[in-house]
């Protein structure tokens, strides 16, 4: 195990046992204090898994890391480069063209535009019972993904998806817990006390180089594995800090008296901090933030056999193991949807790789390409601007030659005054073999394009041309480049936010232990104030979202504007045709044209009381009307 330099006591797991914090451990579990051999059985089978899943996942951190190096405007330099700086700083370097990140920056925002769109989960339920209570739950989700900043999360997960081929996440139950003042109406003061400030769903990025799958399953099969887990960058006092709150937390203290780091992963290897010369773990830092390395480990164990219970089934459990000494957690998960809480995106999977094939890997030789003819045509032009001559010492004044600034004056030796300046200096002719390079570099973008789908229309450039582009042209172009990227955006839809969606309503229904409020506007606003008569929000408790609900799926892509003329058209032939459109919906399909037109607030301008409805008459009722003298033929 490596060492980290330090000022606070480090010890070793012998020492451990001299140790004695007097933890009470959870029920069932027996002593799980450091150093016993319960202890110690269960942590050498979480760093065998961790192990055997990092031997398999390494393999690929070369290849990451060149992406990660891609994603920045330089390199490392060469001893060459290094030398040349020291001696003028103007010259060239091994520059990287940032397309890379244009191309996953212009993926990205499309991805933002589909998923990220509040509400990000939706629901509906399955009987007239349970739409109400759908509603809520959706409601409440929402608020969750606003004040866990859900949305990053996922963001970072797209990314990561798009960068290393995969990007994993994993959704929990978050308590935050502080202090709320009060007002004690016996002593006419106000007095904080603890609390629970606010509960509910919350996502945990896990970085694609610290990830621990099951190495016998592909990559979108995370919930057939018989483990998956992460490695979990931290510190000391937050670890200390969730065992506070955590009851199902032990063993925190004795993380002062270890080193805090895992053997399992033995340095950072990804690129992220080599390209902007920083490193990953400082030794003086060290000293102040105390890292710690937390193995989260989900496995399918049989309790009897670990001697954690009598079950003799399988049971998924979670276990926390900071270093690789001290088991902060063993738990059974329980949960109701009984799934790992690990999600994938991997949206260019195969559907047999354990580490598919990124987005930008596809296009990394092409960028190396692109890097070079940049970089040699700069070279090239510095070498140009320079002047190169042939110069015949005897002839002339050297000094003189060398002194820099317009307006030189050059003098011959007194030996050939008189003779002329014929020959004394030549131009070095100089060929400027990197002239199509910037073509060249036109061509390589264009088929980076067209690899990658992010081309010209969704970057927001307008094609070359003499030629005028009609509208009709540039439409199509743009739906042609959509619907390439919708397919990612689909498979992202099924993989990810579905089993997402999943886990967060399951989690809410299960763990949720507050009422909590939510506002009635938006979609919703009627069917909330007609059920209960509230016009700006309402209290929601745990028992109103017991009920059956289903998940609305979205489809991948996005309500794109240039169909807002093809809709107006739609509705302005449903208004002038009352057989037509009395079948159809008309103030949802104005609401849906607005939307597609950029209005996304058209709810705040419905009138109170709910939308227009057009209520039709059979046949046989108009006929008795007409019968009974209340209605007549126009």
């Amino acid at each position: 195990m490596r060492q980290v330099q330090g000022s606070y006591n480090r010890r070793s797991t012998e020492a451990l046992k001299e140790i004695n914090y007097d933890y009470g451990y959870p029920a069932g579990l027996g002593n799980l204090k450091p150093g016993t051999e319960k202890h110690d059985k269960i942590v050498k089978e979480i760093l065998d898994r961790a192990q055997a899943s990092y031997d398999v996942m390494s393999r690929r951190h070369d290849y990451w890391k060149k992406i990660d190096h891609t994603l920045t405007a330089y390199i490392t330099l060469d001893d060459e480069e290094e030398y040349v700086l020291e001696k003028d700083t103007r010259k060239p370097v091994s520059i990287v063209v940032p397309y890379s990140y244009a191309t996953i920056e212009t993926i990205l925002t499309y991805w933002v535009s589909v998923f990220l769109e509040n509400p990000i989960f939706r629901y509906r339920g399955f009987t007239s019972e349970d739409t109400v209570g759908s509603i809520m739950l959706e409601k409440v989700i929402e608020l969750q993904c606003i004040r866990n900043k859900v949305a990053l999360n996922l963001h970072t997960q797209f990314r990561d998806s798009l960068a290393y081929g995969f990007g994993a996440s994993s959704p929990y139950w978050n308590s935050h817990w502080g202090h709320r003042s009060i007002f004690d109406k016996t002593t006419g003061m106000k007095r904080r006390e603890p609390t629970r400030l606010f509960e509910g769903n919350a996502l945990m990025n896990i970085d694609p180089y610290l990830y621990l799958p099951d190495p016998s399953v592909p990559i979108q099969d995370v919930q057939k594995g018989g483990f998956v887990g992460w490695i979990d960058k931290t510190n000391y006092l937050d670890t200390l800090n969730s065992e506070r709150y955590d009851q199902d937390m032990f063993n925190a203290k004795y993380i002062a008296h270890i080193d805090g780091h895992t053997s399992t992963i033995p340095e950072d290897t990804s690129g992220r901090e080599t390209k902007v010369g920083g490193e990953a773990r400082n030794a003086e830092i060290s000293d102040i933030t105390r890292p710690i390395d937390i193995t989260y480990m989900f496995i399918n164990i049989i309790p009897k056999e670990w001697k954690l219970g009598l079950g003799e089934y399988p049971e998924k459990w979670l276990f926390m193991l900071a270093g690789d000494e001290v088991l902060l957690k063993a738990q059974p998960l329980n949960l109701d949807h009984n799934l790992y809480p690990v999600t994938i995106c991997a949206p260019d999977y195969d559907g047999y790789s354990l580490t598919p094939i990124s987005r930008l890997e596809i296009i990394y030789g092409l960028q190396g390409i692109l890097d070079f003819l940049f970089t040699s045509h700069v070279a090239n032009i510095r070498k140009a601007i320079n002047d190169m001559l042939i110069v015949d010492p005897y002839l002339i004044n050297m000094s003189d030659l060398k002194k820099p600034g317009p307006g030189k004056l050059i003098r011959t030796r007194r030996a050939v005054w008189g003779r002329g300046v014929e020959n004394a200096v030549k131009q070095l002719a100089v060929t400027d073999v990197t002239r199509n390079h910037m073509q060249d570099a036109g061509i390589v973008m264009d088929v980076m394009q067209r690899s990658s789908s992010a081309v010209d229309s969704l970057m927001g450039i307008i094609r070359g041309g003499s030629e005028r582009r009609s509208a009709t042209e540039s439409r199509d172009t743009r739906m042609s480049a959509l619907s390439r990227l919708a397919k990612s955006t689909k498979i992202a839809s099924i993989m990810t936010m579905q089993d997402l969606a999943y886990m967060f309503a399951s989690h809410t229904q299960q763990l949720m232990e507050n009422e909590t409020y939510i506002s009635t506007a938006g979609r919703f606003q009627q069917e909330l104030e007609e059920e209960y008569g509230f016009s700006t929000g309402m209290k929601v408790s745990p028992m109103d979202l017991m009920i059956n609900y289903d998940i609305v799926s979205h489809d991948g892509t996005i309500e794109a504007g240039e169909f807002a003329e093809v809709w107006l058209q739609m509705y302005q032939t449903l208004a002038q045709n009352p057989a037509v459109g009395s079948g159809f919906d008309m103030v949802r399909i104005f609401k849906h044209l607005a939307r597609i037109s950029g209005a996304k607030n058209v709810n705040e301008f419905v009138r109170k009381g709910g939308s227009a409805q057009i209520k039709l008459k059979q046949d046989e009722e108009i006929e008795a009307e007409v019968q009974k003298g209340n209605m007549r033929p126009i």
